[in-house]
C-alpha cells in the first residue's frame, strides 16, 4: 500500500501509527496492495472550510473522507487504485474526549477508510455494520501492534 501522510496541523500525532492502521485497514478489506491513499492532519480553520465546501455543514468536524477510484471491498475486480485521501482534524478530535487523541485518530482512520470504500452510517442497519467492522478492524489491528 502506498500511503502518504501530511501533519498540516499544530498538532503532533503518531503518523506512523495512523499509516499503519489504514495500511491493516485496507489490507483485511481486501485492497490491492499497491493502491494509493492520502492522510492529511489539519487545523479546524481547513476542516471548518473544507466541512462547508463538500458537506454543506458548518464547522470543523473530526475526520472527511475524499474518495477518487470506485473500490469496492474483497472485489477481484479491484486492480491498484487511488483509494482517496482521509482529513482529519485532531484538534476537533481532541474534544471528543472518550479516549486519548492518539487511540480516537485511529479509530477516525479506520472510519475513514471504510468511507472511501462505500460504506455509510444514514440508516440504522448500515451503522451497526459499518460500526462493528470498524470495531473489529481496530480490535484485531491492535493486537498486532
Amino acid at each position: 500500500m502506498k500511503i502518504q501522510s501530511v501533519n498540516n496541523s499544530t498538532i503532533k500525532c503518531d503518523e506512523a501509527a495512523i499509516v499503519s492502521v489504514a495500511k491493516y485497514s485496507l489490507k483485511k478489506m481486501g485492497i490491492h496492495p499497491d493502491s494509493e491513499l492520502g492522510i492529511r492532519f489539519v487545523n479546524e480553520d481547513e476542516m471548518t472550510d473544507l466541512h462547508i465546501k463538500w458537506m454543506n455543514l458548518p464547522g470543523p468536524t473530526d475526520v472527511l473522507s475524499f474518495p477518487m477510484d470506485e473500490v469496492k471491498p474483497n472485489s477481484s475486480a479491484n486492480g491498484p487504485a487511488v483509494i482517496g485521501d482521509i482529513v482529519l482534524c485532531p484538534a476537533f478530535a481532541e474534544k471528543n474526549g472518550k479516549q486519548s487523541l492518539a487511540q480516537e485518530l485511529e479509530l477516525l482512520t479506520v472510519h475513514g477508510v471504510l468511507h472511501l470504500l462505500g460504506f455509510d452510517h444514514e440508516e440504522i442497519a448500515d451503522e451497526t455494520a459499518m460500526f462493528s467492522l470498524q470495531d473489529e478492524i481496530l480490535k484485531e489491528w491492535r493486537l498486532l501492534v
